[in-house]
């Protein structure tokens, strides 16, 4: 997804290279098609229906992560005018907004503000989505260049993008708040997002279990030399 030369969910994205690869992670809540987000930013509220029927990983995810208090403090790190702003990047939860505006500028060493995830990935949905249509309000998954590589990090669609319909996931559209969508900025904080009409059992049961988690390097290392031991002692085997 690119926009004047910037990636959507790579409007301050890092290189991939020597990243350790994320599991695709199902959630374990199941959306009702009831939910509705209720994000409250520095600027004011934002509400959000769910397609929680038509794209029920993508909501069950985000659902989990915002009762989980995961986009609670979080800022917004990129604004395409016209396109898009983003949010929910891990990176920006300690910054404040003067820091998070040098980061994305690249005045702040070692702070990238886009690189964040939640430590798993989801499928993408936006396939066989009635309701997969970019419009002013739209809430929507962001991700990198591989397919099923969204995690945590979204974004508001700024205006109608019909050609971005079969690229991201719409999982919901604003319908108080448009205002606020039109004026947020970079270092605009998520205070939190509560969701309404959800299962309050089932996604306290849901919440309740750990997430997946990618190796650590040394488990990574681990697994790399055990591979090349085995290979060697079935080398080793077949010579005999």
């Amino acid at each position: 997804f690119y926009k004047g030369g910037l990636h959507l969910h790579d409007l301050r994205e890092g290189n991939d290279m020597g990243r350790i690869e994320l599991s695709i992670y199902t959630p374990r809540y199941v959306p009702t098609g009831n939910e509705v987000a209720v994000i409250e930013t520095s600027k004011g509220t934002v509400r959000v229906p769910l397609f929680g029927l038509e794209t029920p990983v993508t909501v069950g995810n985000f659902v989990e992560l915002a009762a989980k208090g995961f986009y609670d403090n979080l800022k917004f790190h990129a604004r395409k005018e016209g396109s898009v702003v983003v949010g929910g990047c891990p990176v920006t939860r300690s910054m404040g907004p003067a820091q998070v505006l040098a980061a994305v500028k690249g005045m702040i060493r070692g702070m990238h503000p886009g690189t964040g995830d939640a430590r798993y990935t989801i499928i993408d949905e936006w396939e066989n989505n009635p309701k997969n249509v970019h419009r002013l309000g739209s809430l929507c998954m962001a991700h990198k260049s591989p397919a099923n590589s969204g995690s945590c990090q979204f974004y508001f669609s700024l205006g109608e993008q019909p050609e971005y319909d079969d690229q991201y996931t719409v999982f919901g559209q604003a319908v108080e708040g448009i205002d606020v969508i039109e004026r947020l900025a970079i270092g605009d904080a998520i205070k939190g997002i509560v969701i309404e009409g959800a299962d309050e059992e089932a996604l306290a049961a849901a919440i309740a279990q750990e997430t997946p988690r990618p190796p650590t390097p040394q488990e990574a290392l681990a697994a790399i030399e055990a591979e090349r031991a085995e290979r060697a002692a079935a080398k080793a085997a077949a010579e005999e």
